[in-house]
């Protein structure tokens, strides 16, 4: 049976690859094959926000990496928080090279419905005095979801990194760029197809204490969408893969186990 797995990566908005530096660590020593991509304009991916005009050159870099594996390849696929609709794209043009799609507290789509919904629900869920000092664009007018958005110190310190070391906290604080949320081209009909995406094995991780997306949210896109799996991380915050990296990667190494090809 076939142990060695490989693990891809994708971060959440306004971060990069860089976020996953533990799990990185950790999943090598364990033997497996790991990749973590940075998005357009994201981490150290050169581009610049204004230079991202949608969702497509923002998955860019993974459309092109799963491009590139080998036919017969199969990874597991990991998404965080807003990488779960990046993911979903990749699982709907590549199913066959993906053993299961993991989604960390992330956005979840069903086929039935266009991605950018889910977006959409998060801002009506949310009360705009929690999001504190975080950054919003608004190009298509105030009654639309943002456009863009950066996460703010103290929406870092207070929210997202609640449950992070202080240096954990300084690090996110000077790697954060500023993330398109491209909820126009997401709300498009027919981005996901049932014969594809639909296909692909899905397990979602709950983080018991995530303030970004809050548990709630998670257990309704699980209680809508139907994931093959679900498992739960107690006790842990949004950024579960920086203040919780051990039992991330023993849950991460847990699924693969499950879904051996």
């Amino acid at each position: 049976m076939e142990t060695v797995k490989h693990f891809v990566l994708i971060h959440g908005a306004c971060h990069g690859a860089w976020c996953w530096y533990k799990v990185l660590s950790l999943l090598k020593s364990a033997g497996h094959r790991v990749t973590a991509i940075d998005l357009g304009a994201s981490g150290i991916n050169p581009k610049r926000l204004d230079e991202i005009s949608s969702f497509s050159d923002y998955v860019q870099p993974l459309m092109e990496f799963m491009g590139s594996l080998k036919q017969e390849e199969r990874v597991i696929l990991v998404g965080h928080s807003y990488g779960g609709l990046c993911i979903s794209l990749a699982m709907e043009k590549f199913p066959g090279k993906i053993l299961v799609a993991v989604f960390v507290s992330a956005y979840m789509p069903h086929y039935k419905s266009p991605p950018g919904t889910l977006i959409q629900e998060y801002f009506s869920r949310t009360q705009v005095e929690s999001l504190l000092d975080c950054q919003f664009t608004f190009n298509q007018g105030l009654e639309k979801p943002p456009t863009s958005a950066l996460f703010g110190p103290e929406y870092m310190k207070n929210t997202a990194y609640k449950h992070c070391s202080s240096e954990d906290l300084e690090l996110g604080k000077s790697l954060v760029r500023p993330s398109g949320l491209f909820s126009e081209d997401l709300s498009k009909e027919s981005l996901l197809t049932k014969e594809n995406y639909g296909s692909v094995d899905r397990v979602f991780i709950i983080c018991e204490e995530d303030e970004v997306v809050k548990e709630d949210f998670q257990l309704q896109m699980i209680q809508n969408h139907q994931p093959k799996e679900v498992k739960k991380i107690s006790r842990a915050g949004h950024m579960v893969m920086l203040s919780r990296p051990a039992e991330f990667c023993q849950t991460l190494q847990d699924i693969a186990v499950n879904f051996e090809s």
